[in-house]
């Protein structure tokens, strides 16, 4: 039993006709977050890696996002049981996992979301179960299946085995990260360069042979309507550029 309203953001998933939505939230803010979930966001993604976050940050974010249907995922700083645990006994819906280089790697992130014999989590969810409507005693027969993994694809080591990654029992959707996937690639920012696109068109191959959702990043309408197109099930955008964006096209308004 959960608190949760709705489909909870696997559900959503398992619709494979559905375009779903999401930010990252780099932004240590709980009145940002709980605005982008009122917005009809499908999932937030708190980010531990990159953004001025901390953990009790974090945990004021995810508990924004209640009596919304935006499910607060977290993007760990590296795939780490420790932080896989910590994240989520904060009450996180699932795991942003980056720099995924291997199927191992993929299995060992599906493991830390897990508790044994199916996985290693370790047991203590004395904030989460507040945050699913459950109790110490059912937590995890209450939760555990409801939990969301999530890949980033960014590195030039996870395009040489991103069938292998797509393989992997128990992943819920990628990302193909475009900037840090250049990045390793050696053409960073060159989203136009051959070996930059002949990544993205395998990485978008070996999801679409294992049925696997694909998300990416929009930066505008255009961009949005382009993974669309090609697929996509899962578009994002970033809390800051947004904020950004929306002050110069503000003062642009102002000065013209």
């Amino acid at each position: 039993m959960s608190i949760l309203p709705g489909p909870g953001l696997k559900a959503k998933l398992a619709a494979r006709d559905r375009c779903l939505t999401t930010a990252v939230c780099t932004i240590p803010s709980a009145v940002v977050t709980q605005a982008l979930a009122a917005s009809g966001l499908d999932c937030v993604m708190v980010d531990l890696e990159h953004g001025a976050v901390d953990y009790a940050s974090a945990h004021a974010m995810i508990a924004a996002t209640q009596g919304s249907g935006c499910a607060p995922l977290v993007r760990v700083a590296e795939n780490d049981t420790a932080q896989v645990k910590r994240a989520l006994d904060l009450g996180a819906e699932g795991i942003v996992f980056p720099l995924i280089r291997s199927a191992s790697d993929a299995a060992r992130a599906v493991a830390s979301l897990r508790y044994p014999p199916r996985g290693d989590r370790g047991f203590g969810p004395f904030i989460a179960q507040s945050r699913w409507g459950s109790n110490m005693a059912r937590y995890r027969d209450d939760i555990e299946d409801s939990l969301v993994c999530c890949l980033l694809i960014e590195t030039a080591e996870a395009v040489a085995c991103i069938e292998e990654i797509c393989a992997t029992e128990g992943i819920d959707f990628l990302v193909l990260a475009g900037f840090d996937l250049s990045t390793s690639l050696g053409v960073s920012g060159q989203f136009e360069a051959p070996a930059f696109l002949d990544a993205v068109a395998r990485i978008e191959a070996a999801a679409r042979d294992a049925d696997l959702p694909l998300g990416g990043v929009a930066l505008d309408e255009t961009q949005a309507r382009a993974l669309r197109a090609r697929g996509y099930r899962m578009i994002g955008g970033f809390d800051a550029l947004w904020l950004r964006q929306s002050a110069s096209a503000l003062k642009l308004w102002a000065e013209t």
